[in-house]
Order: C-alpha cells, then structure tokens, then sequence
C-alpha cells in the first residue's frame, strides 16, 4: 500500500453554509468529469491521494484553504455528487458514525461494480486495516474520526481519513493509494505537516523492522511472561541497570539469554498495565506476520507499543521515534522556509486546475468565481 500523504490543519468552529455546499458538489462533480474523461477515474483516484492535489481541489471548491474542515466537507460533498453510473466511482464512509458504515457501503459498491466477494472482503480488510496503523503504528496523538473510501470501477482505490488531537486542536489527515507490498513498513510516499514532534512511534518505518519482528516474537510467547518483562522495564529505570543475572533471574553463567541493551534516548514513556486477554488472543492466535498480529481484534495501540518498548529496551531491537510528517507546503515558501518556491511545479499545478475548471460545464459566472478562487489561491 502506498501513503501518499498527510497534512495537518488547525480545527476551526462552524459549518459550511448552505450556500456554498450545493456548489462546492456541482463545482466538484465538473472537475471530477473532465478528470476522468480525460484520464480515466484510476487517475482521478491517484490524485486525490495526493494530499497537495486534495487541499488545492478544495480550495478550488471555495473551502477554507488550512481549515480541518476542507477534508470533511470536499469528501461530503463529493460522497453526494458522484455516482457509479456516470463516474465509475463511489464514495463510501465519512465523519464519525458515518465511518463505521464503510464496510457495508463497500459490499454495496462491489456489488454495483460487479466486483467478486473475495475482492471485496479485501477492499473492507483494507479500509479496516488502514485505519488500525494510523491509530496504532504511528502513534502521533491524532485519534481517526473521519474514514473516507473512494472506489473506482476497475477496483483501484483510495482512502482519505483524519485524526484529532485535543490537546492543540489540530488535525492530521492519512491519504493511502491501491497497489501496495505491505501495509506495515513505509507504506508512504510522503507525509507533510506543519508540526512535527520530538518523540513519535513509528512502527512503518524501515527502522523499526526488527522491532516488529521481536514484537510478532513476544506475541506469541505466554501472556504472564510478556507483562513481566513489561513491568521490569520500569522497575529497571527507577532502581538503575543490573547485571544480567539479577534482570532475568537467572544464574550468571546463563549467557542464552537476551541482554539488557537499553536505547540512546532517554525517552521511556510511562504506560498503564497491559491487558491480559488482548496477550491472551495473540498467544492463542499465534499469528505469522506482524500485519496478522495488529490484525487481531482489540489489539491496539498500548499493545503495539509495549511489544515495541520490550523489544527496544530489553532485545536491542532498534525503534523509530521520530514523526515521519514533513512540512505541508506544497510549493514552498517566498522567504525559502521550508524551502525555496519550486515556480515550474506551481505553474504547472495551477495551469491543470486552471484547465480543468475552465473546461468544465458550468456557468459563466460560476466559472468565473471558481479561477478568481484559484487566483487567489495562486
């Protein structure tokens, strides 16, 4: 699978008036027309993964550029203007309570496209799956609320979801592209973000592969022995490190077991107890990837991190603790901060969009707002 992307955007209150949704549908099932005429609704799918592609599409829609609301409203209003009978497209999933009827709106679409069962439980494995390493394999304090799931009739899709944090009211949104190798190591082929911070757990990244690996390893062993070696970690911390025969409990002399290999940074973050029947599922299940164990029910993101921290601290098993989101300029900046504005890319962009509006068959003045929009934007 690929990740194409993420952004993050401040939460700002309101809704979209009652004006501007009507229009922000007819203005975007234009655009999304001419896209696939021209290129077939594989392309249209491609790009709305990117995640430059998806914010300059709701502009161009007339939506608040940074707003966190962009990402909900384009995809409602897009969920309301395509259909599979014009398009060759359908829009499953969406805010809150609407997210959780994604697998079922998904057989719905498989069944309109004629897609086999077996492809369509894997479109819902996806769509779940996706969802399970966002919230739990990068563990950036961003909680999903928002799943969006767009199906092309060829069976190539896309997946548009965005998590909230609390505590600095801003939002984090996970584009993700058909046609992947894993869904657990570096699924992405960028992540852009305006905050980044110091200490995130990446457990996609390449780093961290030996870690998933003694994760899948500990997941299997018995569910009383992985919690006492979770709680070790942190009675090691406060007493200072000891020797191997005093850590294990074992005589000296017993050089089979692992060593205590504790990491370069100091970061060791306090957790709750671990839940015993979640170890239980996995030591019964005793599954034969680390995709097959974050596929287990239940097992979330305090077990994906525990099994992470005993590998790291207690195995030597390399983690990944910084925040894989870049910046989220898509062109750069004037005073060169990220970098400097890269002018072909952004001619280029906007010569499509300017294309793809004034092709489109609407009314004068409707055209007309839309590219001053764009002017703007520019």
């Amino acid at each position: 699978m690929i990740r194409s992307g993420v952004a993050n955007l401040p939460l700002h209150p309101g809704k979209c008036p009652r004006w501007l949704f009507p229009r922000m549908k007819k203005l975007g099932s234009a655009i999304t027309k001419i896209i696939v005429e021209e290129y077939g609704a594989e392309e249209y799918i491609r790009r709305l993964s990117n995640p430059f592609f998806f914010q300059a599409f709701g502009c161009i829609m007339g939506f608040d550029w940074h707003s966190s609301g962009l990402t909900t409203t384009v995809c409602g209003a897009l969920k309301e203007a395509l259909n599979s009978e014009e398009y060759g497209i359908i829009v499953a999933g969406g805010k809150g309570k609407a997210s959780k009827k994604t697998p079922e709106e998904i057989v719905k679409a498989g069944e309109k496209f004629s897609i086999s069962t077996k492809k369509i439980e894997k479109l819902q494995y996806a769509s779940r799956t996706s969802a399970k390493v966002d919230n739990s394999l990068i563990q950036d304090g961003f909680q999903l609320y928002h799943h969006n799931f767009f199906l092309a009739e060829n069976g190539s899709w896309c997946i548009i979801q965005q998590g909230m944090n609390l505590n600095n009211k801003y939002a984090r949104r996970y584009h993700w592209l058909s046609g992947f190798e894993s869904f657990v190591e570096e699924p992405h082929s960028a992540i852009c973000s305006d905050i980044r911070k110091e200490e995130v757990l990446d457990m996609t990244s390449r780093q961290s592969r030996d870690a998933r690996k003694t994760s899948l390893d500990l997941a299997k062993e018995k569910p009383g022995q992985i919690i006492g070696l979770f709680e070790k970690i942190y009675s090691e911390q406060s007493s200072g490190q000891k020797t191997l025969s005093e850590y294990f409990g074992f005589p000296a002399m017993n050089f089979t077991m692992p060593n205590l290999a504790m990491p370069k940074h100091h970061f060791i973050p306090r957790m709750n107890k671990l839940n015993y029947e979640t170890l239980k599922k996995a030591y019964e299940f005793q599954p034969q990837s680390y995709e097959e164990l974050i596929s287990i029910k239940g097992l979330g993101a305090k077990t994906v991190r525990a099994l992470a921290l005993i590998s790291e601290v207690i195995y030597g098993s390399e983690l990944s603790w910084k925040d894989p989101a870049k910046f989220s300029f898509a062109h750069g900046g004037k005073d060169g901060i990220p970098y400097p504005v890269d002018r072909a890319l952004m001619d280029e962009n906007t010569e499509f969009l300017k294309q793809a509006v004034e092709q489109a068959k609407l009314g004068n003045k409707e055209k007309i707002n839309a590219v001053r929009r764009l002017r703007n934007f520019y």
